[in-house]
C-alpha cells in the first residue's frame, strides 16, 4: 500500500529556506556587517556546504501593516551560497500560508527581492522602491480570494528542490514583538533558528524597509520574568517580577505595563531593577502603578514598554500568562532562547523552577519521513502519564471546548478520553481512508486512538503545544477580528506540554529525512531542550 505524503503547512509562523546540489544541510556562522542585520550567523550553511547552492532566506514580512492597510510582503535574500541563474530552475518558491513560485530570472546574492499580495499597492505604498517585485501571491483554494499572512501567526516555508525548506514561526503573542502587529513595524530576521521569537525583532523605520538593509529595536536586559495572577481560592494578590540580565541597574520608572487582556496600561511609578537582579512589582501597591490591580488567572499577552522622556522607545518585552491559577514565568533554554508557560511553583524574587508539565506528553515526532522508508508519512503521539484518564473535551459553566494541538491545527472532539498511561496516535487528515489500514499494518493496538490533524509538522522545527482549555469569556464585538465574533466565547488554555523541535539539534539530525523519529526520555519538563528527546527507529502507535 502506497501512503501519500500530505502537504498542509500550518501555525503561527515564517519563513527562510535552503537546498544545496547535494541534500546535505551542516551549518555555521558567515556574517557580512555590510549586508542586513543577520545576527549571529546561527543556522547559516558553511562554505563548503553551499559552494554549489544557494541559501535562501526571508529577511523581512510584513504580515499586519499599519492604518489597516490590506497589503502585505516577505522579502528574501541569498545569504549564503552562489547565485541563481534562474530561480525556475531551482524550484524557487513559497508554501504554506502563502503559495508562489519563482519565474525564469536569475537570483543574486546581494539582492533582496520582495513578494507582495497586492503589486499596485506596494508601489503606491513605497514609492522610492526600486527593486525586483513579485506577486500577487497564490489563492486560497478555500475561499477563491488571494490568501493572507494571518494576524494571529503562521507558517511561510521557502522552498528550492526537493524538501529544502526551512520554516519560521511569526505571532502576534509573546515574545513576538507588539510594533510588528499593525503597529507601525515590519518583522526583521536579526538571525538564529528562525522558528524562534528570539530570531526576530520590530524594525525602526515605520512600514519597514523592504528591499534594503534594515535596522532594527533593540532588545531589553529586562525582561518579565514572572507574573503571579490573582488567587481566588487563597485570596492571594498578583504580582509581577522583572529581571535585569544586564551589567547595569535599571529604572523602570515611568515605563509602561500592558494588559491585553484588560486593554489597559498603567505607568510604573517606582522601581529599579539591580543587574543581574530582580524587581517584584506587588500589583495591590497603589505608590507602583497608582492604583490596585488585579491580574486575572485566565492569563492573557502582558508587555512592559521601555519610556525615555516620556515617550516610548519601541523596547519591549512580553510574557504569556497560561490560563491557570499558578504562576507563568521564563525558562532559559540551554542553545541561548527561552521558553515560556506556567511553573511548577512560583519563586517570587529568585531564579525561576522548572516549567509545570502534564498530565498529557508529546511522546513521539515524526516530522520529516524518508523517501522509500519504512513509514511513509508523518505522525505524532501523545501519552498520558497521569495515574487517572484525561477526557480531552472540557465543559465550564455550560460551555464546552476540546483540548487542543497548536502547530498542527488540531482540536480534540467530544468522547476523546485517554485512560491512564494511554496514547494518542496523531495523523494528517490526507490520511482518513488509509487509517484502518494503518491500523493493521503497524499492528497498533485497537486502544490506542487515532485522531487527525489539518496541519502538517515542519521538516525544519516548529513550535508544537498541547492545550488544555481553562475557561471562557463572551466575545466582545471586534470589527478589527470578525472571526473571533463567529465563535461566540473566547477561550483560554493552561499549558500541558510543548517542544519547540529542530532538525539541527545536535546528535538528532537522523530524524530529518533519515527514517528516525525524535522520541522523548524526559518528561519532568517541557520538552523544549535536545536532551529530552533521543532519536530512533519510528514506533507508530506504540
Amino acid at each position: 500500500m502506497l501512503l501519500k505524503k500530505w502537504s498542509i503547512v500550518c501555525m503561527a509562523a515564517l519563513l527562510s529556506a535552503f537546498l544545496c546540489s547535494c541534500s546535505d544541510s551542516s551549518s555555521s556562522s558567515s556574517a557580512d556587517p555590510d549586508e542586513k542585520e543577520e545576527g549571529n550567523g546561527k543556522n547559516n550553511p558553511s562554505d563548503s556546504t553551499v559552494a554549489n547552492g544557494a541559501y535562501v532566506t526571508i529577511t523581512e514580512i510584513m504580515y499586519n501593516a499599519p492604518e489597516n492597510s490590506t497589503l502585505e510582503w516577505v522579502e528574501l535574500k541569498i545569504v549564503g551560497g552562489s547565485a541563481m541563474q534562474h530561480m525556475d530552475q531551482y524550484a524557487l518558491r513559497l508554501e504554506g500560508a502563502v503559495t508562489y513560485t519563482f519565474p525564469d530570472e536569475p537570483l543574486d546574492t546581494n539582492e533582496y527581492i520582495v513578494v507582495t499580495n497586492d503589486p499596485e499597492l506596494f508601489r503606491k505604498t513605497y514609492k522610492d522602491f526600486k527593486g525586483r517585485l513579485f506577486g500577487p501571491w497564490g489563492k486560497d483554494v478555500k475561499t477563491d480570494s488571494l490568501a493572507k499572512l494571518s494576524n494571529e501567526g503562521d507558517v511561510i516555508d521557502v522552498k528550492l528542490d526537493g524538501d529544502g525548506d526551512v520554516s519560521c514561526a511569526f505571532s502576534k503573542e509573546p515574545p513576538w514583538p507588539s510594533l510588528a502587529n499593525g503597529n507601525g513595524s515590519s518583522l526583521v530576521f536579526v538571525g538564529g533558528n528562525p522558528s524562534q521569537a528570539s530570531s526576530w525583532a520590530a524594525s525602526k523605520k515605520t512600514w519597514g524597509n523592504p528591499g534594503a538593509a534594515d535596522e532594527f529595536v533593540e532588545p531589553l536586559t529586562v525582561r518579565l520574568n514572572e507574573i503571579q495572577p490573582y488567587d481566588v481560592a487563597t485570596g492571594e494578590n498578583s504580582w509581577v517580577e522583572l529581571y535585569n540580565f544586564g551589567d547595569k541597574d535599571i529604572d523602570v520608572t515611568g515605563w509602561i505595563f500592558e494588559s491585553k487582556y484588560k486593554k489597559t496600561s498603567w505607568t510604573i511609578k517606582k522601581g529599579k531593577v539591580p543587574a543581574k537582579g530582580y524587581l517584584v512589582l506587588a500589583t495591590n501597591d497603589v505608590s507602583v502603578f497608582g492604583e490596585e490591580i488585579i491580574l486575572n488567572p485566565k492569563g492573557g499577552s502582558y508587555y512592559l514598554y521601555e519610556v525615555v522622556d516620556g515617550k516610548k522607545t519601541g523596547g519591549e518585552t512580553s510574557l504569556l500568562l497560561a490560563a491557570s491559577n499558578q504562576s507563568s514565568g521564563v525558562v532559559d533554554i540551554s542553545d541561548g532562547s527561552t521558553a515560556q508557560g506556567a511553573m511548577k511553583k512560583a519563586t517570587k524574587g529568585a531564579a525561576n523552577e522548572p516549567l509545570k508539565v502534564g498530565p498529557l506528553f508529546i511522546d513521539e515526532i515524526y516530522y520529516h519521513p524518508m523517501e522509500g522508508g519504512i513509514v511513509p508519512f508523518e505522525f505524532m503521539e501523545i501519552v498520558n502519564k497521569a495515574d487517572t484518564a484525561v477526557n480531552l473535551y472540557v465543559t465550564k459553566s455550560a460551555k464546552s471546548k476540546g483540548w487542543k494541538v497548536e502547530g498542527i491545527n488540531m482540536e480534540f472532539s467530544s468522547g476523546t478520553i485517554v485512560p491512564a498511561g494511554g496514547r494518542v496516535l496523531l495523523l494528517s487528515d490526507s490520511l482518513v481512508k488509509d487509517t484502518a489500514a494503518i491500523r493493521a499494518d503497524y499492528k497498533i493496538a485497537s486502544d490506542v486512538l487515532i485522531c487527525h490533524y489539518k496541519g502538517k509538522l515542519s521538516n525544519r522545527g516548529e513550535t508544537v503545544a498541547v492545550k488544555q482549555p481553562f475557561d471562557w469569556d463572551p466575545v466582545t464585538p471586534d470589527d478589527t477580528n470578525p472571526d473571533l465574533n463567529t465563535a461566540l466565547v473566547q477561550w483560554y488554555y493552561d499549558w500541558s506540554d510543548a517542544t519547540l523541535y529542530s532538525d539541527s539539534w545536535d546528535g538528532l539530525e537522523d530524524a530529518d529525512g533519515y527514517g528516525k523519529s525524535l522520541q522523548r526520555v524526559n518528561y519532568n519538563t517541557m520538552g523544549y531542550e535536545a536532551s529530552a528527546w533521543k532519536v530512533t527507529e519510528p514506533t507508530v502507535g506504540k
